[in-house]
């Protein structure tokens, strides 16, 4: 009788640890000045402009215009990541000859507050809001585009918002598959409160889907991205890359990833 109530205490108490330090599992953001540098050693000329989320949180974000475009990326980064890190690849992405919104989530970068799940989803709906109201973007003209841990927030919006389309690059199911991956402790995955259920939303988008996973990801599996696929409606297509890890995909696939 002693040794089950033991038993029981010990794993209310690794509930509660696990409870206590899971937001510094999922989220690791990189603060001010971390990262940034001026857009122009990038040959960016850009605006950084402010969001107000539902919540009064206030957001950090870069607005690229292509005023030849009709089209415009909302871009969602991963979790270690800020919009200054982003500099970069936001100079590659003017390959796709679009406007680009990225922003910095709640605790991320300048932006205020601290991540959470739901605070993530308030974030992508005053961005998403922001390029409707303030930038006169029809919603079949904002492409949604998520990469790792942006890819759970991009498959939400589009889960709940009209858009006209939906890119997923080495983006993981679930983050109690996640969980399960990372810690081989049994009934682990149902500790954690976060969901970020993009197996039980995919169903839902009303967009053209595309999703781009290398087969070597190291962090996230190839088979998430299979998966995710696999549940997505028509039209989609995928896109392997091939040796590719969860970091080098531009790399790796080249113009191929632009034609995708």
């Amino acid at each position: 009788m002693y040794a089950v109530l033991a038993i029981g205490l010990g794993l209310l108490l690794v509930a509660g640890v696990v409870r206590t330090i899971e937001k510094s599992l999922i989220y690791l953001p990189p603060r001010y000045p971390l990262g940034f540098e001026p857009p122009e050693k990038h040959g960016l000329h850009l605006e950084e402009v402010w969001i107000r989320a539902v919540d009064g949180v206030r957001l950090n974000a870069f607005y690229l215009s292509n005023p030849s475009s009709r089209k415009v990326l909302l871009w969602f980064h991963g979790n270690a990541e800020n919009i200054g890190y982003g500099l970069e690849q936001m100079k590659a992405f003017t390959e796709l000859g679009v406007s680009i919104l990225e922003v910095d989530y709640r605790g991320y970068g300048k932006s205020e507050g601290k991540p959470d799940e739901a605070g993530l989803y308030r974030d992508a709906e005053a961005a998403y809001r922001y390029l409707l109201d303030a930038r006169r973007f029809p919603p079949e003209e904002v492409i949604f585009f998520g990469q790792s841990l942006g890819g759970a927030v991009a498959v939400d919006l589009a889960s709940r918002h009209p858009c006209g389309g939906l890119i997923l690059q080495s983006t993981f199911t679930s983050a109690r598959d996640m969980a399960r991956r990372m810690f081989a402790i049994p009934l682990f995955a149902y500790v954690i409160k976060s969901r970020f259920d993009s197996v039980g939303k995919m169903a839902r988008v009303r967009a053209p889907v595309l999703i781009v996973h290398g087969t070597n990801d190291e962090i996230v599996p190839f088979v998430m991205g299979q998966q995710l696929y696999a549940l997505a409606p028509e039209p989609k297509s995928f896109l392997a890359v091939e040796g590719a890890g969860h970091n080098d995909l531009r790399e790796v696939a080249g113009s191929v990833i632009w034609t995708a």
